[in-house]
């Protein structure tokens, strides 16, 4: 009797607050269908962002202007940019035979070369061959050089791409050295490569070397002269390090009629901004 009368009580208690033992269920259930609900949109929006993002890829993998740019953004100059494009062209090939040329290039330079003709990409010349290297990053420094040193004919090419005016001669040499990389040996052919920058230097400034009296042949003694003054004044093993008047005497030794005042500032420029073939 008295549980029964303390259920009525309850009962009307949980009426007056908006409960019920059935309306208290159907409030769960809804917040369980609600929350179902949010679950299911969230699922739904998940599926349908995954599927806007899968048509993007698409679209920017059969985008021409966007494999035309990754191209010539990597391999500036390629032969067949300046050609009518054959049937069946895309860039989007394009760019997967220069890449996989550029891996066979860093494996092997004459075989990577000659995909890169049988593939119609480039011309079978000295010239554009050089321009390619030139307009190009991708290629490893050490198979190059040893390419560089077998094809002299396409080195004179790759000289001649170098615009050298108005150039301070360090800051130019470093320039050369860093498409053209200097050998790590001393011998032929370095001796080749300061030989050729020298006279394309003094090609770029013809105003500049009548003015201080210098000929390929001086400026060629001036590059082997910042060459040795750059690895005594960042090698850790040279102790007693070149000073700015043992540079200038010595140079001007080598090298006569040249001032000393142009002599010293090529010094501070080593001293300064470092090694000329690093």
């Amino acid at each position: 009797m008295g549980q029964g009368l303390w259920r009525v009580v309850r009962n009307q208690q949980l009426q007056q607050e908006g409960y019920s033992e059935q309306g208290y269920l159907t409030r769960e259930q809804s917040r369980r269908m609600a929350a179902n609900n949010i679950s299911n949109s969230n699922h739904r929006k998940q599926v349908q962002g995954g599927i806007d993002i899968y048509h993007l890829l698409k679209d920017l993998a059969n985008d021409e202007l966007l494999w035309q740019g990754l191209c010539k953004s990597t391999w500036g100059h390629c032969s067949i940019y300046n050609k009518n494009p054959p049937l069946g062209f895309s860039f989007r090939k394009l760019y997967m035979q220069l890449d996989e040329g550029s891996l066979t290039f860093n494996a092997n330079p004459d075989e990577g070369v000659n995909y890169f003709m049988s593939k119609g990409i480039l011309d079978d010349s000295p010239k554009e061959i050089a321009k390619f290297i030139f307009c190009t990053r991708t290629l490893n420094w050490k198979k190059l050089r040893i390419y560089l040193d077998e094809r002299r004919d396409v080195l004179d090419d790759l000289v001649t791409l170098h615009n050298f005016r108005n150039q301070f001669l360090p800051n130019a040499l470093r320039e050369f050295f860093r498409h053209i990389h200097a050998p790590e040996e001393r011998g032929e052919y370095l001796e080749t490569l300061i030989t050729k920058f020298s006279h394309r230097f003094c090609a770029c400034n013809p105003d500049l070397m009548r003015e201080l009296g210098l000929s390929p042949d001086a400026v060629y003694v001036l590059c082997y002269s910042l060459i040795l003054l750059s690895i005594d004044l960042t090698s850790p093993h040279v102790k007693n390090k070149m000073s700015k008047r043992e540079f200038i005497r010595n140079t001007r030794r080598a090298a006569q009629n040249i001032s000393e005042d142009f002599v010293g500032h090529l010094y501070d420029n080593i001293y300064l901004i470092g090694h000329v073939a690093a």
